[in-house]
C-alpha cells in the first residue's frame, strides 16, 4: 500500500468542493434573509448558524477523515453498522426524538443541540457497506453469500427510515447501497429483481397513505390544488420560470419573500435560479457534475476495494440527492424534502457531507490518476 501520508490528493476535486461550498454560503445569504428578518429580526440569523453550526464543525470532521489513515475506517466498519441502527432507533425514544413540526419524525433533540440521525447513518452505513462488499470479493455474486446478507441489512436501515418516514433518505440510501453492490460484482438480474419489489414496495406505500398519494397526484398534474398541496411546486416553477436566461439579479428574488416555502431547504435551488437565471444555473450544474466525474475518477484509482466502493457510494449519494432536489423543483420527480448538497440549509448535513469528502480526499491520495 502507498504511503498515504506522502501522496498528493486531489487539489482539483478539493477546489470544486470549497468553491460550491462557498457559493452556497452565498446562496443562502440571499435566499435565508427575508424569513431569518421575520422569525429572528436578523437577516443573517440563518447564514451565521450554517457557518457556525455546520461549516465549522464540519471542517473539523472533514479534517479527521481526511488525516486518520482510511483503514482505521475499514477496520471499524461494524461499529459504525451499530451507530447507523443505534441512530435511527434514538428518533423514536419519547423526549429525545422531535418533528420539528414536520411530517417525518426525523430529528434527535437533547436540550437545545439536535441533529437528523438518518444523515449520519448515510456516512456510517456506507463504511459497513464498502467494506463489506470488499470483504465478500467473487462471493458477492452468490445468493446466500452476497445477496441475502445485502437484503437484509439494508431492509432493516430501510425500515427504520420507513417508520420516521423519510422517503428523501431512503431513495438515497438504497441508491448508493445498489450503487455500491453493482460495481463490487453484484448479479445484474438480482438488482433487477430487487428494483421491480422496490417500485411494487413504493406502489404500496403511496396508495397506503392519503399524503403521499396526494404528494404524486401534484407530481403528476402541478395544477392541481395550486393553493394546497400543489402550492409549493407551482410557486418554485413560478421562481424557476421568472428568472429567465439572465435571472433578476443577485437578492434580488420575489418568491423568497414568503410566497414560496422552504427557500431555505428544498426550495433553494428555485430561489437561486430565479435570481441568477438560466445560463448561471446550467453553469452550476455543469461544475456539479464535473465535482461528480473527479469522484468517480478516484473511485477508478482507488488502490483498494474499500476505497473504490466508499467513494462510488458518496458520489452516488450526494448526485442523486441534489438530482431528487432538483427534479423535485421543476416537477419531474415528486417533492420529497430533500436538501439540496452544500447549498441547502442544515448543519448535520453540511458536516456529514464534508466528513465523507474527507475521507474520499485521503482515499486520493492511493489513487492512480
Amino acid at each position: 500500500m502507498k504511503n498515504n501520508k506522502t501522496q498528493k490528493f486531489d487539489l482539483t476535486f478539493l477546489l470544486l468542493v470549497f468553491g460550491i461550498v462557498i457559493f452556497g454560503l452565498i446562496i443562502l445569504a440571499s435566499a435565508s434573509g427575508p424569513v431569518a428578518y421575520e422569525r429572528f429580526g436578523d437577516s443573517y440569523y440563518f447564514l451565521k448558524h450554517q457557518i457556525f453550526q455546520g461549516l465549522i464543525p464540519g471542517l473539523i470532521a472533514f479534517s479527521v477523515t481526511f488525516f486518520t489513515p482510511y483503514i482505521f475506517w475499514q477496520k471499524n466498519a461494524f461499529p459504525m453498522l451499530l451507530l447507523s441502527l443505534f441512530l435511527l432507533i434514538l428518533v423514536f425514544i419519547p423526549g429525545i426524538g422531535a418533528d420539528f413540526g414536520t411530517f417525518a419524525h426525523s430529528w434527535v433533540a437533547i436540550g437545545n443541540f439536535s441533529f437528523q440521525p438518518a444523515e449520519i447513518a448515510k456516512f456510517t452505513f456506507l463504511i459497513y457497506l464498502a467494506a463489506w462488499t470488499g470483504k465478500r470479493g467473487k462471493e458477492i455474486k452468490n445468493v446466500n453469500e452476497g445477496l441475502i446478507p445485502f437484503l437484509v441489512i439494508l431492509v432493516v436501515m430501510s425500515g427504520l427510515i420507513l417508520m420516521q418516514p423519510d422517503m428523501g433518505t431512503l431513495t438515497i440510501i438504497a441508491a448508493m447501497s445498489f450503487a455500491v453492490y453493482f460495481v463490487a460484482g453484484g448479479s445484474l438480474p438480482h438488482l433487477l429483481g430487487i428494483g421491480g419489489l422496490g417500485l411494487t414496495a413504493f406502489w404500496v406505500l403511496i396508495s397506503s397513505s392519503p399524503y403521499r398519494a396526494e404528494r404524486f397526484t401534484t407530481f403528476m398534474h402541478p395544477e392541481y390544488d395550486p393553493q394546497g398541496i400543489g402550492y409549493q411546486i407551482n410557486q418554485a416553477l413560478l421562481a424557476i420560470g421568472s428568472g429567465g436566461l439572465m435571472g433578476r439579479g443577485y437578492g434580488h428574488s420575489l418568491q423568497k419573500f414568503q410566497y414560496l416555502p422552504e427557500v431555505i431547504g428544498d426550495s433553494i435551488f428555485a430561489v437561486m435560479s430565479e435570481e441568477l437565471g438560466f445560463i448561471f444555473t446550467v453553469s452550476y450544474l455543469l461544475l456539479f457534475l464535473f465535482l461528480l466525474y473527479r469522484g468517480f475518477k478516484i473511485a477508478e484509482g482507488a488502490e483498494d476495494a474499500f476505497g473504490k466502493y466508499f467513494t462510488v457510494g458518496v458520489m452516488t449519494w450526494i448526485g442523486v440527492q441534489a438530482f431528487v432536489n432538483i427534479g423535485a423543483m421543476v416537477s419531474i420527480l415528486p417533492i420529497t424534502g430533500v436538501p439540496l448538497p452544500f447549498l441547502s440549509y442544515g448543519g448535520t448535513s453540511l458536516i456529514i457531507i464534508l466528513a465523507a469528502i474527507g475521507l474520499v480526499l485521503n482515499i486520493s491520495r492511493t489513487a492512480d490518476n
